[in-house]
């Protein structure tokens, strides 16, 4: 059977889905959200959903509860019109972070939202860059997990013309596997920084392993939030004798004091894909990465049941 092949957005990142759902040569599904004055959300879809194959784009950025919580509902209504399959497509799922119980009496948040898509009624999830790779195993539905890496890799060998002197550096320890895995790419040397986390928005660099100096450091980062680590960063790799300093990170969340961080740093740019809405306008140093074609082929793979191991190649 030739099931229908339907796209649907949330409210997190419209854009994204409509540059999706044109890639597919497909319109946008139609689907409403209220809130009510007593602050419950109400959704619904505005077509018939029978028997299609079904995909709701949402990425959980803030107000992030808001998010989540439509994309559940969104799930559990495309279930209970009779679709045939729905895949929550979350560009960027931003529990990734709360992986482990690393702490006496906190949840483990990641299992938890996972739990929670599946209760919905997701059949699939297709990500992208999570932070921390093994809450892949906290879903028991297949999870196809995009990576950033080779559109990353394209807008640096596209703007950097001296890429023969350029290094590319991993923010923190934890990076270093994605640093490693882009440096090879480029064919480029790898620095990484050792760092202390102070709190939720402060970082300390307490040392450089890799040589950077007369080079041009390109840091990678899986998100900037808060530009903590970004700018801490740069300003770390500018003392030990680097040129200058480019950024590049898949998910842009750019909260709190982030955009005048990045605005008073010696940052040159800060490239991020579109998996979460870029600020509009758009700040003089920031730079945005497509990644609609990417989940576009992604769906159309799943979709007519093929693998998806080629993107990642």
């Amino acid at each position: 059977m030739n099931r229908p092949l339907k796209v649907f957005t949330g409210k997190s990142n419209p854009a994204l889905a409509r540059e999706i759902a044109h890639h597919l040569e497909l319109p946008l599904g139609r689907s409403s959200t209220e809130k009510f004055a007593n602050d419950n959300l109400f959704v619904r879809f505005e077509e018939s959903l029978r028997e299609a194959d079904v995909f709701i784009v949402q990425s959980l950025t803030p107000p992030v509860q808001d998010h989540l919580f439509e994309l559940l509902m969104m799930i559990d209504a495309a279930k209970g019109a009779s679709a045939h399959r729905v895949t929550a497509v979350i560009p960027y799922f931003s529990y990734a972070r709360s992986d482990k119980k690393d702490e006496p009496r906190i949840s483990v948040a990641a299992r938890l939202v996972a739990d929670l898509l599946q209760t919905a009624g997701a059949d699939r999830v297709l990500t992208m860059t999570l932070h921390s790779p093994q809450v892949h195993g906290f879903f028991k539905v297949p999870m196809d997990h995009l990576s950033a890496e080779m559109v990353i890799a394209n807008h640096f060998v596209t703007r950097i013309e001296d890429l023969e002197h350029a290094v590319v550096v991993a923010p923190d320890a934890g990076d270093i596997k994605r640093a490693s895995a882009l440096a090879r790419r480029l064919g480029t040397p790898l620095a990484f920084i050792d760092k202390q986390r102070l709190s939720d928005t402060e970082v300390e660099a307490r040392g450089l392993v890799g040589d950077v100096k007369g080079k041009i450091a390109l840091v990678i980062d899986d998100e900037v939030s808060t530009a903590g680590s970004l700018v801490k960063a740069a300003e770390t790799v500018l003392e030990a004798g680097a040129r200058e300093v480019y950024a590049a990170v898949t998910h842009g969340v750019y909260v709190g004091p982030a955009l005048e961080r990045i605005a008073k740093s010696p940052i040159r740019t800060v490239a991020a894909t579109d998996t979460c809405a870029p600020p509009r306008p758009l700040p003089e140093k920031l730079r945005v990465m497509n990644v609609a074609p990417l989940f576009a082929e992604a769906i159309d793979r799943i979709h007519r049941g093929e693998s998806i191991s080629a993107l990642f190649n």
